[in-house]
């Protein structure tokens, strides 16, 4: 026989082993093995991880904010919210054209004749001249007077 050189525990063989995939290496059986193979193993736990939540409110703020009254948002009064509504059927608007006339959402016209809005200055302004009633001041239901151009 006709020597080659080399023995065979010379020869050594070269695997190529794939790195595992992310998901893999999640699974109690890859942390398992890395526990086994005595691989240094790091946990942490993520604040609302998963969740699509910025801003997260404890009970206590909650529980505050229903108790104190400085914390409390004024919303406009009744007496406000039936002039609105008197007005806008007295011109024949659903809420719907009240709102597009006045360039806001439905909503918010449904928010200011329940009473549960919040008093905007600009919106106010707005349902005025298109209502042509005055909603703020002293004389609340009167006919809206145009200025004069001087």
């Amino acid at each position: 026989m006709a020597q080659s050189g080399w023995d065979e525990r010379d020869v050594t063989y070269v695997t190529k082993k794939r790195m595992p995939k992310s998901g893999q290496l999640h699974t109690e059986k890859a942390l398992s093995i890395a526990q086994r193979q005595g691989l240094e193993l790091e946990t942490s736990k993520k604040f609302a991880a998963g969740q699509n939540k910025q801003h997260l409110t404890s009970k206590n703020t909650a529980k505050l904010d229903r108790e104190t009254e400085e914390l409390h948002h004024d919303t406009i009064s009744m007496d406000v919210a039936r002039l609105i509504q008197q007005a806008r059927q007295a011109k024949g608007f659903t809420q719907k054209e009240l709102a597009t006339r006045v360039n806001e959402k439905q909503q918010v016209i449904n928010d200011y004749e329940g009473g549960r809005a919040i008093p905007n200055q600009q919106i106010f302004a707005k349902l005025e001249r298109t209502l042509g009633v005055k909603l703020r001041g002293k004389d609340r239901g009167k006919p809206l007077q145009p200025k004069a151009k001087k």
